[in-house]
């Protein structure tokens, strides 16, 4: 994979975790339900985004989300145009740090609030495929 066709799926990984949270974030400022009828264990959205541990000194975290997306899709769209190693450390220090924020997130989800938010599930695999596709860059830059 060439470095322009990585570029554009972080891009497209990047605007999938935005939506993401940002429906997210909608949800909990208007007090509205999520839609996650799915069956079985991934029908928690609901009890996931209710719980005490959906905030973070008083602010949902999915803003938190859609704030790291959107610094996450404009420190890769600077550095695609002004390639800096600073850049691309603050890149690869926000795509660790959100894999490790996703998982205790998902700790929180499965050990204390035993229910799982489909759409907290998709945005931690989001961060996650961004993960891997800033160290697939990086392979492909060395």
């Amino acid at each position: 994979m060439r470095n322009t066709a990585v570029i554009i799926s972080l891009f497209i990984v990047l605007l999938a975790g935005l939506s993401d949270s940002w429906y997210l974030y909608r949800s909990a400022i208007t007090d509205t339900a999520l839609t996650c009828e799915i069956g079985g264990v991934l029908d928690g959205c609901n009890i996931v985004a209710q719980s005490p541990y959906s905030q973070l000194l008083g602010i949902p975290l999915a803003l938190y989300g859609v704030f790291f997306f959107i610094v996450f899709f404009v420190l890769v769209a600077i550095w695609t145009l002004f390639p800096r190693k600073l850049l691309w450390t603050g890149i690869h220090l926000l795509a660790v740090g959100g894999v490790i924020a996703s998982a205790i997130f998902v700790g929180i989800q499965l050990f204390l609030i035993k229910a799982i938010c489909v759409y907290c599930f998709a945005s931690a695999a989001l961060v996650l495929i961004s993960w891997g596709l800033v160290y697939k860059l990086r392979k492909l830059n060395s």
